[in-house]
Parts: C-alpha cells; structure tokens; sequence
C-alpha cells in the first residue's frame, strides 16, 4: 500500500461525497445505511482507506473512490453448515472444574459448573477415560482411572445440552478433587465478545473449527479462494486473526473469567496431541493445560514441557498461515494481520513469523506501551495503529466522553510515536455512533493531522538516542516484547500496573529498547551495546525470573556484568528467590533486600539521601507503589532516595565499576517517566551537568531528529506549559505550549 501523500481528485458516486481526496494514512471504518457519516469521517480526518468491522459492511459506493479497501476476514468461522457438518473439528480446549472437597469416599464433580454453556459443552466423543484426568489437588496426584465414572443425564424437561456429572470413588475424605476434560468451544470467542457487547440478540452463533485437522486445512484454503473471487474490489484482506483465539473463558453469568492474551489454552484437540506425540516422542497430559487452574497465564514460569507445546504451536500455525497469505498475494491483494483476535501461533516477534510473508500488522493501540509493540515489529512492509475509542455503544453513549478518552489515549500514544510511529492509523466500529459526536470528531481529525506531521517531519528517521541500549530481563525475552504485564490493549493487571508503567515510561524515553530471555543470557552473556538490564516484577513469576535464580552461573554472571561497568535495575521483587540467607539473590549488587520474617531481629541503619540527583526534580511526595513491603537497605549497602514507613521505594548503588538501582515500582505518569529517565541517566553515567534535550519541567519531552533537521517538543497534559531544553551543541530553546500541544523546531 501506498503511504505517502495524494492529490486530491473529484470522487464520483455520491452527492454526499466530499469535494477532495484524503490526505493518507488514515483507515475508517464504514456502515452500510450510515454513508453520509462515513463521508463526514473521511473528509474531516484525511483518510485514504476503509474497512469493515464485525457486524458491518463497506457500502457499495465507497468500495468506487479509489481508496484501498480492507476486508475483514475470519478464517475459521462463518461457515455453519461446513462446522455442523464437521463437528468433531470444532476447536476445543481443556478446562478444569470447580473444586469439590470430598467428605466421605465418594463425590461428584460436575464439570460445567459456573462455566457459560452457550461458550462450552463437555467433549464425551472422545473417551474420557483416555482424554481426561480427575486428580487429588491435596495430595497433587492423579487419581486412578477406574475411580471415576462419567454419568450424562438430559436436562429437566429435554431442554438444553444434557447435564455431566463425574462420579468420583475411593476418594480421601476432607482432600480437595477436580476433573480436567475436554470441552468444545461452540461459540467462537470473538463473535462471542463482539455479541456480548453490543447487545446483537439472536445473531447465530458460529464455531470455531480446528485447523490441526487436514480437511479443516484443505476447506480453510479453498473458502478463501472463492472469497478472493468473490470480493475483487478488496485490496487488502485483514485477517482476523489466524486460527486460534488466545484463551477467553466466561462464567455462567456470560462475563469473563479467565483472560489470557498470551494464552494458548484453547490449541488443544486430541489432533493435536496427536501430532505432537508423533514429533517429540512424548504425550502431554490435561494438567498442562489446565495448570492448577493457572491455566499457564502468562505470569507463569514456564515448564520444559509447555516450551515444546508452544514451539509446536507457532510452528503449525505459522505453515498454516504462510499457505493463506500466499494464496491472497496469488490472487495480487495484500495480506494484513489483526494482532488481537485469534492471534496465537503468530507472536510477530517469534522465530516463526517472518516466514509467514505479510505484507502488514494492524493492531489496537491502547497506550504507549502497545503503539511501540506494533510499530517495532520487524519483517512487515508496514504496520497500523487502530486508535482508541471504538465506535461502539460503551464509549458512544449519553454521558460517555468518547472526545476526552481520544484525546487521552494519543497524549499516551504519541509519546511513543515520536520515538518508533507505525506507518498508519485508523479507528474501528460504527461511523453513525462517532458522527453524532462534533466535538470527537475534531480531536480525531486533530489527531489524524499531527500523526501526519510526526512523519513528514521526521522523514522516517529514527530519533536521537542516549546512551547504550536497554535491555528488558525476564523468561520471555522478545516473544512478550512490550506487553510483558498486560490484560492486553494498554490494560494491565492491577498486580502488575507498577510494572506495566515502566515499560509505558520507556516507550517515549529516549533510549532503544530490547528484550532478553535468561536462556538467552545464560548461553551468550549480555550483548555488548547493551548499558541497562532491568529485571522487573513479582516474585516466582515469569517476569522476575522464579526459580531460574537456583542458577549460580546467571547469579555470577549478572553480577560479573555489573561489576565491569554495568547497570542493574531491579524493580518490585528483582532476582526473588529465598535461598542461600537472601531473598533478592541479586541483593549484593542492588545493595537492598526484602525481609520475609527470617531476619526480624536485625537492625538495618541506610543511608538516605532524599536530595540524589535522580529525584532532583521530583515533588517530595512520588506516587511510588507500596505494595512491595519490608525491602530494606543491606548493611554497607545502597542508598536510599524515597522510602515509605522504612521500606525502601528507591534506592540507588555503586557495584564494582558499575551501579545499581532499586524502585518499588513505577505506575505511569509524567513525573514518573522523568523519573525512569534520570534513573536511566544516572546508572549508565549520561547524567553530564546539561542534559541534551532534557526540559525543566517533567510535563513536557523532547524527540529530535538530526538527520531530518527538526526538533518536537510535545506537551503531555491537558494545562499549558513552559519548558527549557539545550541541544547537544548547547543551545538553548523556551518553548511555550498550549493544552496537549506539540511544536516542530528546526534543529
């Protein structure tokens, strides 16, 4: 696709068609019966692309303008007779059960209890006694097969699916026993969600099919050759994702309970264990999957056995998605994925995915954090940023603010565009919701005008940087690049919100980041451009590392790194392993440990020093996170910069020739992204008496671009603001900003 400028031209086909072209890089969505509004949002935002959503249609006239045209295409649903023709090859995933205490030798488990059944029904296809298991959770056993039976009964009066019980026998009393077993996923998540939230009534409800079946495969490509055939005015077909939605589970009450948006749960078929049995000589049983009930969400240290199930995973569906796209660029369109719905198997920052051959990546842009997630992936032609709010009804309402929720989410994400943008915008849902709103309308059209302006400025130069690079520690490594801690779209969990605003912090700091796994770290040592390791998170999670801290050659490693010259940041429970009379196994180098009451009758005496130059422009009250409790300085050890009660919230180091620092935690904000940034300054010794483009006030950043000869000061709050910044050459700029403003400055 062309991303650059247009003429503008006359566009026939409407008398409601507006007078030019559109300026570019912009995608709208559209709505058949809502063409007026339609052309009111690509007039006034400069478009040069439309698309359709789930449960609209691009209007016959627009698809006549010579704009691109997006379509939507979902590979593994839409077509109910071949799914009730096929019903073995509906996807399924394991699922666990309620826990039910035993009080005497024999229990029943009912496995559907407070799931939603119009999402689930038990697979009794497929033996149970072979596909499922029942086990002992107080013991952690699996408990004998010829200890449980499965009784089906029709549901009072013949309505509905037929009720499952598991009879469970020669149980321990007052022991705690659950059944994992296979459950068909008959309404396709995505749909699913979609209906829930915009309230569509008795739409039909699709299934999703699995394509670790060779017939599902075969169809899967030949319905995809007579859409292509059927749908010429298509120029790029957006699908929706691939094949497998990440897990998504609702309750009995339809709302969600259990999100994962890493989650591979629902890539699970007798099919597939099948296969990957065949390829790595061992079979997986229910509790990989089901984990406890963890169901491996993301925080999880992983396990040798589900490394392989996610190897095995992204390499199938990575072939399987290689065959579409090659038949969408044989029929001359492009091909884009949706990074969200169906994504998994196709991380794009997997080994796998380049194969793939995608022409582009689009996905929802929730915060800084998410933009760069998108705009840093490698190996695409181009990548598209689909910007907050949806045109949909929960935004869109009496008393909702859809303008100030827009304005807020590009305040968040322009940050990172000034240091990576993607190469296009767009928005998603229903033009006749967003029409109705003048004054969102404006901030869109505002939004769509700077963003064109970061690039014709910046003339895809990447901008100033300080420093060597940062490099993000955890088991992931760039498979999880950006999203480490999140829900998904810009949203993370409250347990990790500190964590997830670091990275929000340094998706708009001036500095390049990477991504390191401890596999990665204990085969090839820290690479060598790199100043900054972080390692951040809660203990005995995936983030912070867990047990992979048993490893004395990653503990001396690290420290070794330090000690020549490195700089450690460790926040929230970095290197957490009680073992050996520390907690935090980097606790030396940090110069700070956590008491977990081993050491209640010692006295530590830190050294404080509230006027550091890290927090020299910090207000006395930072909004630091007390949720990581009882950390205290070491005896000879850091110094402490901000504490709350006696527990440390920053604290900084020397190590060696290198340096360390500590912080609690790190929520989002202005101040506290100033505040990551003099940290980053003073561990890897950039903090000169003159800052290159450092302003005096923390509201405001600064993103140069040499090359280009310019210079963008941008004003990250909704109040005027005045700041002072030097050039490395040592002038000097005032700037003087109005609400949420930015200004280009020659260089």
């Amino acid at each position: 696709m062309d991303n650059t400028h247009t003429e503008p031209v006359d566009q026939p086909g409407s008398a409601h068609a507006p007078a030019r072209r559109s300026e570019g890089r912009v995608t709208l969505p559209t709505e058949v019966g809502a063409e007026a509004a339609c052309y009111e949002l690509l007039e006034a935002l400069g478009a040069d692309a439309v698309r359709n959503s789930d449960g609209t249609e691009v209007p016959p006239e627009l698809r006549d303008l010579g704009l691109a045209v997006y379509s939507k295409y979902f590979v593994n649903r839409g077509d109910r007779a071949w799914a009730g023709a096929h019903p073995d090859q509906v996807q399924e995933l394991y699922l666990l059960s309620r826990p039910v205490t035993a009080t005497a030798a024999e229990l029943e488990l009912e496995p559907l209890a407070g799931f939603y059944h119009e999402q689930f029904r038990v697979d009794l296809e497929h033996y149970p006694k072979t596909w499922w298991e029942v086990r002992d959770r107080t013991d952690g056993i699996v408990h004998p097969v010829d200890g449980w039976s499965v009784d089906v009964a029709d549901c009072p009066g013949g309505q509905g699916e037929p009720k499952v019980t598991v009879r469970v026998t020669g149980a321990q009393p007052y022991h705690e026993y659950t059944v994992a077993f296979l459950a068909w996923n008959i309404w396709e998540p995505v749909q699913m969600y979609n209906h829930l939230t915009n309230s569509w009534g008795d739409k039909p409800h699709d299934p999703a099919y699995d394509n670790f079946h060779a017939e599902t495969r075969e169809h899967n490509l030949a319905k995809l050759r007579t859409w292509l055939a059927d749908n010429p005015k298509t120029t790029v077909v957006r699908f929706t994702t691939f094949f497998y939605q990440f897990t998504l589970i609702y309750n009995d009450q339809a709302e969600e309970k259990h999100v994962d948006w890493f989650g591979y749960a629902a890539t699970v078929s007798p099919a597939a264990l099948t296969q990957f049995e065949e390829e790595f000589g061992y079979r997986l049983t229910p509790e990989d999957f089901v984990d406890e009930g963890y169901y491996h969400a993301t925080g999880r240290p992983l396990t040798p056995r589900w490394r392989d199930w996610l190897a095995f995973v992204r390499r199938v569906v990575t072939a399987g998605a290689k065959e579409l796209v090659a038949e969408v660029h044989q029929a001359g369109r492009e091909a884009m994925m949706f990074l969200g719905d169906q994504w998994i198997g196709t991380e794009p920052y997997g080994p796998d995915f380049a194969s793939i051959g995608l022409d582009a990546v689009v996905g929802s842009v929730g915060d800084g954090a998410t933009l760069r997630m998108i705009a840093d992936i490698p190996g695409v032609r181009y990548t598209e940023g689909r910007l907050l709010p949806y045109f949909f009804p929960d935004v869109f309402r009496p008393g909702g603010d859809p303008a100030g929720e827009a304005l807020s989410s590009w305040l968040r994400a322009r940050r990172a565009m000034l240091r990576h943008p993607v190469d296009r915008i767009g928005y998603g849902g229903y033009p006749s919701l967003a029409a109705a709103y003048p004054d969102f309308v404006a901030v869109a059209a505002r939004v769509a005008s700077e963003f064109r302006e970061i690039h014709s400025r910046s003339q895809g130069e990447r901008p100033w940087t300080q420093g060597g690079r940062v490099a993000v520690l955890n088991e992931w490594g760039p498979l999880r690049a950006w999203l480490a801690y999140t829900v998904a779209h810009g949203k993370p969990y409250r347990f990790t919100e500190p964590y997830a605003g670091l990275l929000e912090a340094l998706a708009g700091l001036p500095f390049d980041v990477t991504w390191l796994s401890f596999a990665e770290v204990l085969a090839d040592g820290v690479p060598d451009d790199v100043g900054c390791v972080i390692n951040a998170g809660p203990a005995g999670t995936s983030f912070s590392g867990g047990p992979v801290w048993a490893d004395s050659s990653l503990v001396s490693l690290l420290r070794s790194w330090t000690a020549a010259g490195g700089f450690f940041l460790g926040v929230g429970q970095p290197s957490a392993l009680v073992r050996g009379g520390r907690t935090f196994q980097l606790g030396d180098v940090l110069g700070v440990d956590q008491e977990v009451g081993f050491s209640l009758s010692t006295n530590w005496y830190p050294r404080l020093d509230p006027l550091h130059w890290v927090a020299s422009d910090a207000p006395a009250d930072l909004d630091l996170p007390d949720s990581v409790r009882f950390v205290h300085a070491s005896e000879l050890g850091a110094t402490v910069v901000r504490q709350d009660r006696g527990d440390v919230q920053l604290a900084v180091n020397e190590y060696g020739a290198g340096r360390s620092a500590y912080l609690a935690g790190l929520p989002y904000s202005a101040v506290n992204a100033r505040l990551a940034h003099r940290v980053l300054l003073w561990g890897m010794r950039l903090n000169a008496p003159a800052v290159p483009f450092l302003p005096d006030n923390v509201n405001v950043e600064v993103a140069a671009y040499p090359g280009a000869g310019w210079l963008a000061a941008s004003n990250n709050t909704d109040s005027p603001q005045q700041a002072t910044f030097t050039t490395p050459s040592g002038a000097t700029h005032r700037v003087s900003l109005p609400p949420a403003a930015i200004t280009w400055l020659p260089l």
